[in-house]
């Protein structure tokens, strides 16, 4: 019985320490669920609010990427303007440019023109200095080789004798006018022969006071009957060395030429004075010198060397030959090879 107590003791107390211990497993078993229950809810809570936070970044993400999208399309539209609008200024400036140059090809031409025609290199220069001055004024750096070319152009022409056209052709409107008045070498009438038949009619001056005493006889004066002698004489000789004369002439053809021919020959030489001026009009510098040397010759080989208006009309003739320069009017290549290349756009 003692034995049997004391294993029954020792049972009831493994018992009551099993219970101890079932009591503290299931207490904290018990913490253990709340606690997990508590650490599940928290985790609940917290998916929810990552999902929440998700939701919204991809909210944000989908908003921000359709604001890119808007700035880019705005960004590519500010782009394309930009570039139109750069085309569109070059097209302004470009256009501009050709103008201004197209405008000084036509100034520049008709410069040419008007130099060729009046034989002065005035008109190039002006516009040349009214071209440079439109340059200027447009201040465009692609503009400036032909500014340079310009400057050129306008030193050389500068340095360019040209022959002054309008003073030859006074001179030679002047010779020709004074063709009319040249003696021919075969004249009848020298210049000592018409002083001797002028010289007579003076003579008279005597009898006037004889006449202008009024008296009734004057024809039987002695001194009206020798004036009258005299004038009879003098007239007789004059009339006498006329049917003869020996002069010197050089040229043959001179000797031989008919009184009836000297009007064509006037006019033969006029029309070389005329060749000559449309030749210097012209620009045919080689025509006109030929003309001039013609018309020389026919003064020296059929009018009178010796009178004051051959020597007179043969020293303007020389004067104009002298003038008279081989030297065209200087070109403006250079400054139009520059406005091609402007206009090309090179």
């Amino acid at each position: 019985m003692g034995s049997n107590r004391r294993w029954l003791l020792v049972t009831g107390w493994v018992a009551v320490a099993g219970l101890v211990l079932g009591i503290l497993l299931w207490q904290k078993l018990g913490t253990i669920q709340e606690e997990l229950a508590r650490r599940s809810t928290d985790s609940g809570a917290q998916a929810i609010e990552a999902r929440t936070l998700a939701r919204q970044a991809q909210e944000g993400t989908r908003e921000m990427t359709a604001r890119l999208a808007l700035l880019e399309t705005r960004l590519s539209e500010v782009s394309l303007q930009r570039t139109q609008l750069e085309e569109l200024m070059q097209s302004l400036s470009r256009s501009r440019d050709e103008n201004l140059v197209v405008d000084v090809e036509s100034a520049l031409r008709l410069a040419q023109q008007q130099a060729q025609l009046t034989g002065s290199a005035e008109p190039l220069l002006a516009a040349l200095r009214s071209a440079d001055q439109r340059l200027a004024r447009a201040a465009q750096p692609r503009l400036n080789p032909l500014q340079r070319a310009i400057a050129r152009d306008v030193e050389r022409i500068k340095a360019t004798t040209v022959t002054d056209v309008p003073g030859l052709l006074l001179k030679l409107d002047e010779l020709a006018r004074a063709v009319d008045e040249l003696p021919l070498a075969n004249a009848m009438v020298t210049g000592a022969a018409a002083a001797r038949l002028v010289a007579p009619a003076a003579a008279p001056a005597p009898v006037r006071p004889a006449s202008a005493a009024g008296t009734s006889m004057a024809w039987l004066d002695s001194l009206a009957l020798r004036a009258w002698w005299q004038r009879t004489l003098q007239g007789t000789l004059d009339e006498a060395r006329g049917l003869l004369r020996v002069s010197r002439i050089d040229q043959p053809d001179a000797a031989l030429l008919a009184p009836e021919q000297a009007f064509f020959l006037r006019e033969n030489l006029k029309l070389k004075l005329l060749n000559a001026r449309l030749g210097l009009l012209s620009r045919q510098t080689a025509s006109a010198r030929s003309d001039l040397a013609a018309a020389g010759a026919s003064m020296a080989k059929y009018f009178d060397p010796t009178s004051r208006r051959t020597q007179a009309a043969t020293q303007l003739l020389q004067q104009v030959q002298s003038q008279m320069k081989s030297s065209e009017l200087p070109r403006l290549d250079e400054t139009l090879a520059a406005l091609a290349t402007a206009a090309a756009g090179r």
